[in-house]
Order: C-alpha cells, then structure tokens, then sequence
C-alpha cells in the first residue's frame, strides 16, 4: 500500500491503524491479506501490515476515535491533512471512502 511518508513513520511507531481511500482511487485490499507498505511506487517495502477490518463510511461520520487510528489528535488535523493529499476541495462530509483498518507487523 502507499502511503505518504509521514503516515509510515506513524505506522512504524504505531499511531496509525486506520486508513481511509476515495472510491475509485485506490486497489481492492483483502481482509487477512498482508501488504508492504512504501511511501513511493516500486520503492523497497520499509514494513507490512495485515488488514483486519474493511467498511465504508461518510467521510462526515468520522469520530474522535478514528481520528485517533489515523493518528492525528483532532478533527480539525486530520481535516487539514486530507486536503493537503487530496486537494482543498475534496473535504466532502457525504462523500462515501473505504475504510482500512489494519495492524502493523514487525516482520513477515
């Protein structure tokens, strides 16, 4: 999976656990299934993590808690980081994103 490189240092000091992808955007990942995480196409993987947990939901309906497994502190910065990747148009509340929970592993 791709990240920015920010979001895999979080992962690597177990911060983030939640992902979220615009539809049509992103690859169908697998429940169960194990995925090196990279923060550039074709780079070497800097570490896995599993897939525990798929669903879709209103980028609206976030909660603190998921905030939280983004790893971010608060609404507001995980807003703002959103429109730094997606652009400053793309905080949409109705708009439906799947939803990746995953846990990150320390070797394969």
């Amino acid at each position: 999976m791709l990240f920015k490189k920010k979001h895999v240092e979080m992962i690597l000091a177990g911060r983030k656990t939640q992902t979220r992808r615009l539809p049509g955007k992103s690859a169908n990942y697998s429940i169960g299934r194990v995925y090196a995480i990279r923060d550039r196409w074709f780079s070497k993987a800097q570490g896995y993590i599993k897939i525990t947990r798929k669903f879709r939901q209103r980028l609206g309906d976030i909660t603190l808690s998921d905030v939280q497994k983004e790893g971010y502190n608060s609404l507001e910065e995980f807003r703002r980081a959103w429109e730094e990747i997606h652009g400053p148009e793309s905080w949409q509340p109705n708009l439906t994103v799947t939803v990746y929970e995953f846990k990150p592993l320390q070797k394969l």
